[in-house]
């Protein structure tokens, strides 16, 4: 496994799976427990999610849950394309408010390992995507929150024009009127 850690926003982290091909396919492990911990990545998953989407231009976000329920992420595409979005939104941390993307695709396995206190969407690059990811705590529909996918305030520069949106995903507020409870802890 190989953790790329060039994003912008410090505890999200980009990782490359070590993956063995040959004439057949190949194989990879998507999650080592005893790696990660090797990593300082020591997080208990309790629950896997899969998400389906038909149609690119699909956008499913931006999601969070409310603390105690706040949930890790580890984050990966099996079928298709996504372009992967992750907001910070720690009260007090200097990059609250700000946005990276990554491109997440069955082609080239990387991962994308999104921490609590942590915004999170995605867009469907191409037909027939299919996204899974791991969660270290279980849905709490009291704790479910989100951010508006288009607030003016983050300037995601999403790759369509014609979003394809479940309803409640165009009534959540902007960020200056969201439920916030998480906080930047300064590291020592």
């Amino acid at each position: 496994m190989k953790i790329i850690d060039e994003t912008s926003l410090p505890g999200v982290l980009l990782i490359e799976p070590k993956v063995f091909g040959d004439h057949r396919g190949f194989f990879m492990e998507s999650y080592n427990k005893k790696l990660f911990a090797e990593y300082g990545l020591d997080f208990n998953f309790i629950q896997d999610n899969h998400s389906f989407s038909q149609q690119a231009g699909t956008i499913r976000g931006l999601h969070y849950q409310l603390n105690p329920k706040a949930q890790t992420k580890l984050v990966r595409v099996t079928r298709g394309a996504i372009y992967d979005v992750v907001v910070d939104i720690r009260k007090g941390s200097p990059t609250f408010g700000k946005w990276q993307g990554f491109i997440l695709s069955a082609d080239n396995k990387r991962q994308l390992l999104v921490p609590k206190g942590f915004a999170h969407g995605f867009c469907t690059l191409v037909e027939n995507t299919e996204v899974q990811y791991k969660v270290d705590e279980y849905y709490s529909p009291e704790h479910d929150r989100g951010i508006l996918w288009n607030d003016p305030a983050l300037g995601i520069d999403w790759p369509t024009a014609n979003p394809i949106l479940s309803e409640k995903d165009t009534k959540h507020p902007l960020l200056a009127d969201a439920e916030i409870n998480f906080e930047w802890e300064r590291k020592s």
